[in-house]
């Protein structure tokens, strides 16, 4: 089922709001991939308001491939998706036997609702929540599983925040999957090269050459054994 991976037949519809209070330069566009054997329907809604929310980024298919190519399992695990934009990842760990929570800013989660009510059967395990980083990770459980990003590390600003709730989230034994486009002029390199090595112990899964996507996966640092003189 490989070949309807990204679908040329994906169908562009200008849909014109008629609700008030919506922005008349929004329209949506219904994209449909097919991994681990799932195909999915997901709208991208576009307009003023959702900005980097709207589509789904190449980030996000190659985390997808690399769960489809490496066969991670994600039966029975509680998972968390942070800055989920569509929530395409979040909704694949899902139909593949997740506990999963899937995040972002206010502004996203209408469309990351419509996209789990079209894809992820009465029953599945996926709930929307708004997360902003840094501020009110707290109220989440520190014990996740599995924690996933896909292109969210691209606002300097933003890195140690993202730092802080990575690590409050991240369960002791977790694991964390990021994907990201490779931007010099966002300093994502430096985030990947610098500041998450400090608190994690990180490694290059995949990269995708063609995309400039990088994968990396992070697991809490052991303590280090106690010195005894």
């Amino acid at each position: 089922m490989a070949n309807c991976r990204r679908d040329p037949e994906s169908e562009p519809e200008s849909v014109f709001p008629h609700e008030v209070g919506l922005f008349t330069d929004s329209y949506s566009e219904k994209s449909r991939f097919c991994f681990c054997g799932h195909v999915l329907n997901i709208t991208q809604n576009f307009g003023s308001r959702l900005g980097v929310a709207a589509g789904v980024w190449d980030s996000a298919l190659s985390l997808c491939n690399y769960f489809e190519s490496q066969n991670v399992d994600f039966r029975g695990k509680k998972v968390i998706e942070l800055g989920a934009g569509t929530g395409i990842v979040g909704i694949l760990a899902a139909l593949q036997g997740g506990d999963v929570t899937i995040t972002d800013l206010p502004v996203a989660l209408e469309q990351i609702k419509g996209n789990v009510q079209a894809n992820v059967p009465a029953g599945g395990r996926a709930q929307v929540c708004a997360l902003s980083w840094g501020i009110d990770q707290h109220v989440f459980p520190g014990d996740y599983d599995i924690v996933l990003g896909a292109d969210i590390v691209y606002l300097e600003p933003t890195f140690p925040l993202l730092l802080g709730t990575l690590q409050h989230l991240c369960g002791h034994h977790g694991t964390i999957y990021l994907a990201s486009k490779m931007r010099e002029e966002h300093g994502t390199e430096n985030f990947f090269q610098h500041l998450l090595p400090q608190h994690f112990q990180l490694e290059l899964a995949q990269r995708d050459e063609d995309k400039n996507v990088n994968i990396y996966r992070a697991r809490h640092r052991e303590p280090r054994p106690a010195h005894h003189s």
